[in-house]
């Protein structure tokens, strides 16, 4: 293969992406059969199957049991907005869009005491098994999961406190800036890093994607005078979401 050529199944992998973004094979067409695009591509079965695995990687087809693949409608990208802290009780980019009219947002979470694991400690500058409060979060927009969460606060910090769960107590459910002020902790800077991976079978299980579908990821993490008083990992469906980062100049 010389430099600039595509291996077979990468170029009739294109051909058919093509022909699924210009609308030649519409949301919910079947997709040609390997025999199909063996003989109208020219090439072997194993490229035909390659090909069709492509596609299905990249969340443009869908296999239906004893029935073919099927070309997915796409969702369209829904805009997050990240722009700093916004007072009111808003602790996550999906719960700050609630408070606007129009939406349709809801949201169910547990918490429960455990040790920290080690990535979660690390992040948090304390030693593995420590205390912290875990609190799980599924939101959903119209009945639909749209988004997933997981928090940790370290109990050194929360323990015996009105504030120990995040959603319950007079403070329920205000984001993690206001309950640490109730408990005399000022929040002064929040770091935000954004990655993407494969979903995780339970993660995509939720989300209504299919093996391979990748997620975006972000880890946030709160700090009070250079001390984590909380981080949370945010997952999101890559397909669902843009985050759009409003940052000022100084």
């Amino acid at each position: 293969m010389t430099f600039g050529e595509q291996p077979a199944y990468l170029r009739v992998a294109g051909d058919l992406r093509r022909k699924i973004v210009d609308g030649s094979l519409p949301p919910h067409a079947r997709l040609p059969s390997q025999a199909r695009i063996r003989e109208e591509y020219g090439v072997s079965d194993t490229v035909a199957l390659e090909a069709r695995k492509v596609l299905m990687a990249e969340g443009l087809v869908e296999g239906r049991s004893g029935s073919g693949t099927y070309v997915r409608e796409q969702p369209v990208p829904r805009r997050v907005a990240r722009a700093g802290y916004r007072t009111g009780g808003a602790s996550t980019p999906f719960r700050q869009e609630q408070s606007d009219p129009g939406t349709r947002g809801t949201w169910e979470s547990g918490s429960e005491q455990t040790g920290a694991p080690t990535e979660i400690a690390k992040r948090l500058g304390i030693e593995p098994g420590e205390r912290v409060m875990r609190t799980r979060y599924v939101f959903r927009d119209a009945g639909e999961v749209m988004m997933l969460s997981t928090s940790w606060e370290p109990l050194a910090v929360t323990g015996r406190t009105p504030v120990m769960l995040p959603e319950e107590g007079p403070l329920g459910g205000s984001g993690v800036v206001d309950r640490m002020a109730a408990i005399d902790v000022v929040v002064d800077n929040v770091v935000e890093e954004v990655g993407a991976r494969p979903g995780l079978a339970e993660e995509l299980l939720l989300l209504g994607g299919v093996p391979g579908h990748v997620v975006l990821v972000i880890g946030r993490t709160y700090y009070a005078s250079g001390r984590a008083v909380e981080t949370a990992d945010v997952v999101v469906p890559a397909d669902r979401y843009r985050l759009a980062y409003h940052l000022p100049v100084r």
